[in-house]
């Protein structure tokens, strides 16, 4: 729930960069940080999510504050430490649920003075709750109720609980002086009752934000350095109060840290990438990436609440969104982390058993809204594919897995805003018809286009598994993952070209929009995103984009487009026109799609422009929201010069901007080292000079050409065998630009057969 963080990147609140914990800031700040000097700090608080798309922030609750304004902060794994204008210096390390904070004070200070905050989270969607101080223990604890930042956050069913219990006298050390509780605002209200020891506030009905609340207190003596120790929960005070007695107990903030220190230590090297010959931004892209992938999603394992409070099954947290984690995020921790992947799809299956549908964001604790389809179908399913062998082993069922994906694959919900999929009208048509009667379940039908190309995807995440378990249903499920086709639009018309995804009536007429709206073309204002009056038929993203989007098979793209030649020029119009939106996930594909076109130079070279106009070591580093570690995770899996294709074991393979790298599995205990041959540093930049060897010319798996040619490679004959994979690399871009007959795979061309 509080795992430790790493340096971050972001302008404006895209990511968390503390001990998993940060300085809550004024502005916007979505992970609770922004870069921005001039802003506020409001405290520092022991719950965040990191990068998320929420504008209002997610979590910042119980912030305790020695004084207010910022200054610069330093943080590494385990650690963070911020010294204000004042001269207090801040500092944190964690556990999975608990934190234990440090504050120095300057000489001469005077007396250490605090506050502890009870209502404010950062979306400032305080629900109630209460604060008492036992001023004989030394002890503050709080419970309350909150809103979800991405989902229904009705009052009072969908408001999450949490708690928290701080321990002020750090085993003796420290002796209690003034206390009191106080609520104010900011129109002249400060009431404060010194020696007053509860506060029990509930949801204010008239609106507005909660009221400034919390509890102030102080330290006897003229000390100089301040140890607060807080525990957290999901389901009591006593359970916060017992998590911080478990997991940090009376050691010292130096020993927390180095417990958190080293397993981050393992955790990050699980790859290791030759740093010595590698440009130092790229090796600290990523492994900031690699880092920021592991603290998603919090493992809230024994806090489950409601109907997951007595699950047996590990319980995960910040599920947030899995339209945005099962492109890059699910891929990258299958190559390292079997065990850690097992648990989170266990976690979608127990999803499944106590909501009935595989969730899809669940958010503070609660379904979150659905973004596209059902995509933890996809998650699990790449699971599935993957580690098949192992999987009763790890502790997941495959059948009861296969028994969760054809739920919801044939069953729709009353209400799929929140989970499920609008199977009903999309089985009958084949396509999510726009303006449709649904008599008999509720959803915001909006988005059409984009939700027939996910259904038929997820769709797709089922054919994979019902093949894998000799299924019936198997031919089915193909069947329905070709149905990407029936919002194709071949007489639609943009800048030239000519057929695009389109959202259509139920009668099978096309309800025609133009192609450039929701792109950053777009001379709007448009509503682009989960609001009724999006009536552009995508999701946070243009039929130009969408219209690349058929993972499963992009051969039937590429012809519909008009064959190589067609798509390719389409491809670079696309780029070079400025449609491309790379902040957000349907573009994540894109810039190596050239490779089913057989045209893999393109690729790389797209990618290198992608990935140095998009990532930097700067606060401005990402190219939007880092969507818990998708966009972190893309940047990682470009380093290494591949691009996953989702709920499949094959990969493309584009470039790696390292000399060579090794990655460690140890479930599997192996490990599979990747080297470049004619590795030339020259060519890690945006654009690639004559001369620089760049592009791909030969690949061997263990001292043996690879099966699969130069444009892709399998899961199966590397990072699940191990051993050594080269990468031979030349100059010449003629001789690469072509995938020697082995174009990555396609259904409509007999692809994604059973690999084991």
């Amino acid at each position: 729930m509080t795992p430790t963080c790493l340096w971050m990147f972001g302008s404006y609140g895209d990511v968390c960069p503390g001990a998993r914990r940060t300085t809550d800031n004024t502005g916007y700040a979505p992970a609770g940080y922004i870069a921005d000097p001039t802003a506020n700090i409001t405290g520092i608080s022991p719950l965040h999510d990191s990068g998320t798309g929420s504008s209002l922030g997610s979590y910042g609750n119980f912030k305790i504050m020695p004084q207010t304004c910022p200054g610069g902060f330093i943080a590494s794994p385990g650690y963070f430490g911020q010294t204000l204008d004042n001269g207090i210096k801040i500092e944190a390390t964690t556990t999975r649920r608990a934190v234990l904070e440090r504050f120095t004070f300057p000489e001469n200070a005077g007396t250490p003075y605090f506050v502890l905050d009870l209502a404010n989270d950062s979306p400032l969607s305080f629900g109630g709750g209460t604060l008492d101080i036992d001023a004989a223990k030394g002890r503050i604890t709080i419970g309350g109720k909150w809103k979800p930042s991405f989902g229904p956050g009705l009052y009072p069913v969908y408001m999450y609980q949490a708690f928290a219990c701080a321990d002020l006298l750090d085993g003796g050390k420290q002796e209690l002086d003034d206390f009191g509780v106080f609520v104010s605002d900011n129109f002249g209200m400060d009431a404060k009752e010194l020696g007053g020891t509860h506060l029990d506030l509930s949801y204010n009905l008239i609106g507005s934000s909660p009221y400034q609340s919390g509890a102030l207190f102080s330290f006897k003596g003229n000390i100089s350095t301040v140890n607060i120790r807080m525990g957290v929960s999901f389901r009591s005070v006593e359970q916060a109060c017992a998590n911080a007695e478990l997991e940090i107990g009376s050691a010292p903030f130096e020993e927390i840290q180095a417990r958190s220190v080293a397993l981050w230590n393992e955790k990050l090297s699980r790859i290791q990438i030759d740093v010595a010959n590698t440009k130092p931004n790229v090796t600290e892209i990523f492994y900031s990436s690699l880092y920021r992938s592991f603290l998603t999603p919090n493992n809230a394992t024994d806090e489950g609440n409601g109907l997951f409070e007595d699950t047996q099954s590990p319980y995960f947290d910040s599920l947030y969104c899995t339209w945005d984690t099962f492109r890059t995020w699910a891929p990258l921790l299958s190559l390292t982390s079997a065990q850690e992947y097992a648990e989170v799809v266990e976690t979608y299956i127990d999803g499944w058993r106590k909501n009935g549908v595989i969730p899809e964001c669940r958010t503070n604790q609660l379904p979150g809204w659905t973004q596209g389809g059902s995509d933890g179908t996809n998650l699990i399913a790449e699971f599935a594919v993957k580690y098949h062998s192992e999987a009763a082993a790890l502790g997941v069922n495959l059948d009861e897995m296969y028994t969760a994906l054809l739920s919801d694959g044939e069953n729709n919900p009353k209400e799929w805003n929140t989970g499920g999929r609008q199977i009903n009208v999309y089985k009958k048509h084949g396509y999510i018809p726009y303006a449709v009667l649904d008599a008999t379940s509720t959803g915001r039908q909006t988005r059409e286009g984009s939700r027939t190309l996910e259904y038929s995807f997820n769709d797709f995440a089922i054919r994979q598994v019902a093949l894998l378990l000799g299924k019936p249903e198997e031919p089915t499920y193909a069947n329905r993952s070709t149905w990407f086709k029936n919002v194709w639009d071949p007489d639609v018309e943009s800048d030239g070209f000519k057929g695009f995804m389109q959202k259509r009536w139920a009668n099978g007429t096309f309800k025609r929009q133009d192609p450039a709206w929701c792109s950053p073309l777009d001379d709007g204002p448009r509503a682009c995103s989960l609001t009724q009056d999006n009536t552009n038929g995508f999701y946070e993203s243009s039929s130009w984009e969408y219209s690349f989007f058929s993972p499963a098979d992009m051969a039937t793209i590429v012809d519909l487009m008009g064959g190589d030649e067609t798509f390719i020029a389409r491809l670079d119009h696309f780029f070079d026109e400025g449609y491309y939106l790379a902040g957000n996930e349907p573009s994540f594909g894109t810039p190596s799609a050239y490779h089913y076109a057989d045209s893999p130079v393109n690729s790389v070279q797209r990618v290198r422009r992608a990935f140095f106009e998009n990532y930097g070591i700067g606060a401005d580093g990402l190219p939007g929201n880092d969507d818990q570690a998708a966009m972190a995770t893309l940047a990682a899996f470009w380093i290494l010069g591949l691009f996953p294709v989702p709920s499949t074991t094959q990969m493309l393979v584009i470039s790696p901007l390292v000399p060579s790298y090794t990655v460690h599995n140890p479930y599997l205990n192996i490990s599979t080292t990747v080297k470049v041959e004619n590795f030339d540093p020259n060519s890690v930049k945006h654009t690639i000079p004559d001369g620089a060897a760049a592009y791909v010319v030969k690949i061997t798996v263990n001292g043996v050409p690879s099966t699969t040619g130069r444009c892709y490679i399998d899961f199966f004959d590397t990072f699940h065998a191990g051993g050594e994979i080269i990468i031979t690399v030349t100059a010449n871009a003629t001789e690469a630009n072509n995938c020697e007959s082995k174009l990555p795979d396609s259904l409509s061309t007999g692809g994604w057969a059973l690999r084991t």
